[in-house]
């Protein structure tokens, strides 16, 4: 064998390596699994200052979430009725940007302010978070209350439940109703401060049921108290 064919075979071989070894890497690569695109919360509409939904988190990649059917973007939700399921259905399909689990986090958070504001007899953070006649409900037995120059000192102890109930949309107006059960520890004071009524030290529970609402066409994110019960 001449030293001109050693010479080029050994080229060739060298070659041949270097072609392996970048292809290798290249298939290797595209065999990689790719991460989970949608792990991130979906932000959705919510109340004023204390919102029933986060606003929106921006992917990094990926198509939008909101282009996935309802039940692969709903996450650790307890389980509800087929009635209930249907109507956040509907009103994930009318505002894309809904979110069922991140609305119940944001009524629980809204619940204990808009509670604490009535104890406080705070009327501008309860028009902020209600619809017109909630607050002028809550306004009038604030009035009442104040007028027999009575305070009360209440604490919310603990939400034990927050459960959505129903849920639906009706002609364009998006509504959940949810139950509320808490530990609520009350105490009505006169003028003097003397206790009237209730204790701190024994907490009772309460059952509210509550009804939030917004128009799914709606620009800003706010969802409004509209409706209250007691369970």
């Amino acid at each position: 064998m001449t030293p001109e064919i050693v010479i080029l075979a050994m080229i060739a071989a060298f070659l041949g390596l270097r072609l392996y070894s970048v292809l290798g890497r290249r298939a290797e690569h595209e065999e990689e699994p790719i991460q989970g695109r949608f792990e991130g919360r979906q932000g959705q509409p919510g109340a004023p200052r204390v919102p029933v939904q986060p606003k929106a988190e921006a992917k990094p990649e990926g198509k939008p979430a909101e282009r996935q059917p309802f039940a692969q973007r709903q996450r650790e939700m307890p389980l509800a009725p087929p009635s209930v399921e249907r109507g956040l259905a509907e009103i994930a399909n009318a505002d894309r940007r809904f979110d069922a689990f991140a609305f119940v986090e944001g009524a629980r958070s809204a619940y204990r302010l808009i509670l604490e504001s009535f104890w406080k007899a705070d009327k501008a953070e309860l028009r902020a978070l209600c619809d017109g006649d909630v607050y002028d409900s809550f306004s009038a037995a604030i009035d009442a209350r104040l007028a027999a120059g009575e305070t009360l000192d209440n604490r919310l102890i603990r939400i034990e439940e927050a459960a959505i109930i129903t849920a639906g949309v009706d002609h364009g107006l998006a509504r959940i109703t949810i139950r509320f059960r808490s530990d609520i520890a009350a105490v009505t004071r006169d003028a003097e401060g003397h206790v009237i009524a209730g204790s701190l030290d024994d907490a009772i529970e309460a059952v509210d049921i509550w009804t939030f609402s917004r128009r799914v066409d709606a620009v800003g994110p706010d969802w409004l108290l509209d409706e209250t019960d007691a369970g």
